[in-house]
């Protein structure tokens, strides 16, 4: 077993999603895997993430996303999904599809089950759009006799390449201009209201991390935080290393036989998208 951590926002609802995503995804490239907060210093805390084998988990999962591409769902195939949005194009399924691995599919937004599916893009953005943002970045439209655009926004494969060490180092706070995401993260979350003016409106980026984007995607793939009143939601986060069968309800902040932290925060309205804010913790009487 290797074991990484990583610096983690208790406070930033995406960043625990994302976490959780770290963990799923290590389970299925490593084998074996288990995680864990760790909070014993306050001014320091940790993901820890500990898998099979000796290549470094965190590692494993980034050169994963940088080496993956997005492909959508053939909707004249076999795979199932809610029927209720096998006619929305914006909602399909997604794969991500890496060099001698299996496709990993990512397609929580189409839940049809009685849990909350926990989709909170909408409007002309599709899974699919967004997963290549935050993998690949986006490009303006090449102008008049010019074959490739300009870059617009980074995506995780950038960052990469940049800043190698840092994203290892600390993956969830490295971020830059992005476009339409998830909209997990609420670094890059923004209302009219809340600017005092329309950022896409002005063409002006928000910056957030595409890591925490993606891998939030992928950490709510089997697990969803709690929404106990509308537009209100709670998640936990766990003190003790745990494999992803038991750590996705512990992220829903049920009370388990071991150390949990329950945090909650309000889904912001922007237009038709709702938006993930920071956290406060409750604190039990």
């Amino acid at each position: 077993m290797t074991e990484a951590s990583i610096p983690v926002d208790l406070f930033n609802p995406g960043q625990v999603f994302a976490c959780m995503g770290f963990l799923e995804a290590a389970d299925v490239l490593c084998g074996d895997a288990e995680g864990r907060f760790d909070w014993g210093d306050p001014s320091d805390v940790r993901f820890r993430v500990k898998a099979k084998g000796n290549a470094n988990p965190v590692e494993t999962v980034l050169g994963f996303l940088v080496s993956s591409e997005v492909e959508p769902l053939n909707t004249d195939g076999d795979i199932e999904f809610s029927p209720s949005r096998r006619d929305d194009k914006m909602a399909l399924p997604i794969f991500l599809c890496s060099d001698n691995r299996s496709a990993v599919c990512l397609d929580h937004w189409t839940d049809g089950s009685s849990r909350e599916s926990f989709k909170l893009y909408a409007g002309n953005r599709s899974a699919y759009s967004i997963a290549c943002a935050m993998l690949s970045g986006t490009r303006e439209k090449p102008k008049k006799n010019q074959s490739v655009g300009d870059v617009k926004t980074s995506g995780v494969a950038a960052l990469w390449d940049a800043r190698k060490y840092d994203l290892l180092e600390r993956p969830f706070d490295i971020t830059t201009p992005v476009g339409g995401s998830f909209n997990f993260d609420p670094r890059g979350a923004w209302t009219p209201i809340d600017a005092g003016y329309s950022p896409n409106t002005q063409n002006h980026g928000v910056e957030a991390s595409p890591v925490v984007e993606i891998l939030a995607a992928w950490g709510l793939q089997n697990a969803r935080p709690q929404e106990y009143e509308k537009r209100r939601v709670r998640y936990g986060a766990w003190n003790r290393f745990l494999v992803p069968m038991l750590a996705r309800p512990a992220l829903a902040g049920i009370d388990m036989a071991v150390p949990l932290r329950k945090f909650k925060f309000a889904l912001d309205l922007s237009g038709k998208n709702k938006v993930v804010t920071f956290a406060q913790e409750e604190i039990s009487k």
